[in-house]
């Protein structure tokens, strides 16, 4: 387009620059506006995505090798020189010492897990800690419960004491855990403590274990005692007699809710370096104990346990109303449940 001149004096020209055509302008505004608008849809999106697969997620269908996908300097477990107030290391005061936790769910075999683990001459794991209600009141208790155990000064039949060189103890993801994750994670990751995961992929076999337990506490099956793990062959089958009668009506909505919670556990702790592991894989396969002793930088044993299986054979042999429970879940996304799987 032509410059206008404008002359107000002989000494004086204004030369105004050309007008910018209104089509330009819009076709910029418009273009401006789409990107905006495929970014923000594609942020939301991803929102979407991420918030379904914490709840819909299911944790027989989340297929993870042994060791997640991490930096290479994350594979390497951080080692800690500690100095207990309650006894002197000795000669083992230079030998590094790695923490860890198994994260679970009341009857997942973690019970016999850490019996395997203990079987280890330089593992100390010490128990459920955290089922005792003061010690999870709040984040400062849990901290304070933590520093006290990874320091050595927490003393139980497992204590290695001097010449540990993993310590670490379980946690139920309904101790506090879920609870107080974000100061869980922080300190997990500050102090280069690694986590062990470990589920059931048979959630209807977690809860006929479940109901079974909660009776024995009232019955006390064995002699007037209650048990929740045993270590006879005669012991296992005086349990296994009796059938818990499982709510078909909630059946669905209680597997779904167990679902829930282990994803959401997943979730929260991915900026850990973990391992996760499954129950029935471990019955099927010992040598991914191998795994969980090279994750820890541990050296190699062969890991027993004297614990025996109480539920053994098809579930048809453990539920009382398994017509109604078999009705239930067949033709759904829990139909395998059903199944002998190991």
């Amino acid at each position: 387009m032509a410059e206008y001149i404008c002359l107000f004096n002989k000494d004086t020209i204004i030369i105004k620059p050309p007008k910018k055509s209104p089509i330009l302008l819009r076709m910029i505004v418009l273009v401006f506006a789409m990107v905006c608008g495929v970014y923000i849809c594609s942020i939301c999106l991803k929102q979407i995505s991420t918030h379904s697969k914490i709840k819909i997620e299911g944790i027989q269908v989340i297929e993870r090798p042994s060791f997640e996908i991490e930096p290479k300097q994350r594979q390497i477990p951080t080692v800690h020189f500690p100095h207990p107030e309650t006894f002197n290391r000795a000669e083992c005061v230079h030998n590094p010492v790695r923490y860890f936790a198994i994260l679970s769910m009341q009857r997942s075999g973690s019970g016999w897990f850490e019996t395997l683990l203990n079987s280890h001459v330089n593992v100390s794991s010490n128990g459920e800690i955290f089922s005792v209600l003061d010690r999870r009141r709040n984040a400062s208790s849990i901290i304070k419960t933590l520093d006290k155990l990874y320091n050595l000064d927490w003393f139980t039949s497992a204590s290695k004491n001097e010449c540990s060189a993993a310590v670490g103890f379980k946690w139920m993801l309904n101790q506090g855990l879920i609870e107080h994750h974000k100061d869980i994670v922080e300190y997990f990751n500050t102090r280069g403590v690694s986590a062990i995961f470990l589920f059931r992929r048979n959630l209807l076999r977690r809860m006929v274990s479940v109901l079974s337990n909660s009776y024995d506490r009232h019955a006390k099956l064995l002699n007037g005692t209650h048990k929740s793990h045993v270590h006879s062959e005669e012991e296992a089958e005086t349990l296994s007699k009796y059938k818990p009668r499982i709510n078909s009506t909630l059946l669905i909505a209680d597997l779904k809710e167990m679902e829930i919670m282990a994803a959401r556990a997943l979730e929260y702790f991915n900026s850990t370096r973990r391992i996760i592991l499954y129950y029935e894989d471990l019955m099927k396969n010992r040598t991914k104990l191998k795994d969980v002793q090279e994750f820890l930088g541990l050296p190699l044993m062969e890991l027993t346990s004297h614990q025996v299986k109480i539920h053994k054979g098809p579930l048809s042999d453990h539920i009382e109303n398994w017509k109604d429970v078999n009705k239930t879940l067949t033709s759904t996304e829990y139909e395998n449940f059903l199944r002998v799987d190991y």
